[in-house]
């Protein structure tokens, strides 16, 4: 972090400061346990914890002030403010515009982490790129991620997560992107943003900090965004596998042993002949996405290509895992329904008996027993040869497939019949959303078939 003094962090913040003014701060945490010389503590009080009762603790550390709510029982260097968390993005907004390298800010409803990671790949073959890491992605992943900027760095891709009206209006007000990334508008978040043409309202807020001369790359082959052709007078660029995109993608053959597909990505300087290091097929268009972006920035189409084939897969997102006689698929990051389809599509691809371990997607509102049942619908007319539906959303999901299948309440009730239901040279989806903990399940069939 650039160093910054307390006198700085007081005026972006409105916060009524106690100390020294002239002590620079080198780091700002919200972990008592990343504490270092030179750190600011920003004590949060959540749910759970509250920060406050680590103040001391990160003074002896080496913190040289605290952002906090109350007066701190030790003598110390503080910034006196309402909210921790609502200062933290003042602080954060002050600190982005000491930048004038260019930001990149990334959402949409399936893919955000995958394209990030994707452009993170491609530019820097060229560049010193800055980028979001793990899912730091909402209103106070944002502020963090932006407080790890260095001097050296020459571009931020920030990843921006929401799930209701407004708070990309927040985020974007700090990242202040130049390059704006939209990846698609699927079924996500549907308690508060009611449809896919809220999805497309509360991710466009974040053309309202674009920058007068920034960019817009979205995917065209998303029939809600392809009706976003400009803001602003900016003219929106496109980009996917249909005609109509300024940007367009070929794919020429999936090799799914080698987990990897061969594809055109046609630019404007030419054709860019790539193999993506994946085996779901949207990675092409990230892919695409990536090296647009790098071309906007004068990169070469050698290291474009270079770029898209050191992309590495993060977490359990679309990671094949290939044990002995089975392959699995390990997408259990997150689900829903937009994004169970596109992982079912890929499983569709390999040859064997192919099972589909599909849990409950949450966050969707009202409508949740209609999607799950019409995922079910999907995934049984794409013709899988095993479905297994866990949790009770999912039941739902089940009922959709024609009941085909099995059916069990808890991800450990599923684990104590899986060697009954999985054979040798099975090919094993697994996905659901976060919390329905679906990684036990990846662990389970790792140790079946180790």
């Amino acid at each position: 972090m650039k160093p910054i003094t307390l006198l700085e962090i007081a005026n972006s913040c409105s916060g009524k400061l106690f100390g020294d003014e002239t002590v620079e701060v080198t780091s700002i945490v919200t972990d008592s346990r990343q504490v270092e010389n030179g750190s600011l503590f920003a004590a949060i009080k959540g749910e759970r914890v509250d920060g406050h009762k680590f103040i001391k603790q990160c003074i002896n550390s080496g913190a040289v002030c605290v952002l906090c709510e109350e007066k701190p029982e030790i003598e110390c260097n503080y910034i006196l403010v309402e909210s921790t968390l609502v200062a933290l993005k003042f602080i954060a907004k002050y600190y982005r515009s000491l930048f004038t390298i260019p930001f990149i800010g990334i959402t949409g409803s399936v893919g955000k982490t995958s394209t990030k990671e994707m452009i993170f790949a491609v530019l820097s073959q060229k560049f010193n790129v800055h980028k979001t890491q793990g899912n730091f992605n909402n209103e106070l992943g944002v502020p963090l991620t932006i407080f790890k900027l260095e001097e050296e760095h020459e571009i931020a891709v920030i990843e921006m997560g929401i799930s209701d009206f407004s708070e990309m209006t927040r985020l974007s007000q700090i990242v202040c992107p130049d390059i704006s990334v939209i990846t698609n508008i699927g079924c996500c978040h549907l308690e508060n943003l009611i449809d896919r043409d809220g999805v497309l309202k509360a991710k466009t807020e974040m053309l309202q900090f674009l920058a007068k001369d920034g960019k817009m790359f979205f995917c065209g082959d998303d029939d809600k965004l392809f009706t976003v052709k400009e803001h602003n007078g900016i003219k929106t660029i496109f980009y996917g596998f249909d005609e109509h995109n300024d940007y367009k993608a070929e794919i020429i053959k999936t090799d799914l042993l080698k987990g990897g597909i061969d594809c055109k990505l046609y630019l404007k300087s030419g054709v860019v002949k790539a193999t993506v290091p994946s085996v779901e097929s949207h990675m092409v268009a990230n892919a695409l996405c990536a090296a647009a972006i790098g071309e906007s920035l004068g990169m070469t189409k050698e290291q474009i290509k270079q770029g898209v084939e050191a992309y590495k897969t993060v977490g359990s997102r679309s990671n094949v895992i290939r044990k002995n006689t089975v392959t699995i698929i390990d997408d259990c990051y997150n689900a829903n329904p937009t994004s169970v389809k596109a992982s079912v599509d890929t499983l569709g691809k390999f040859d064997g008996r192919r099972v589909a371990v599909i849990g409950d997607m949450k966050e969707l509102g009202e409508n949740e027993t209609e999607l799950h049942y019409e995922t079910g619908k999907f995934i049984a007319d794409k013709g899988i040869d095993v479905i297994v539906a866990i949790g009770e959303l999912a039941k739902h999901l089940y009922e959709g497939a024609g009941n085909n299948g099995y059916y069990f309440e808890t991800v450990e009730e599923y684990i104590e019949n899986c060697n009954d239901i999985i054979e040798q040279n099975d090919t094993i989806l697994v996905k659901a959303s976060h919390s329905m903990n679906f990684e036990k399940i990846v662990d389970a069939l790792n140790s079946k078939f180790d």
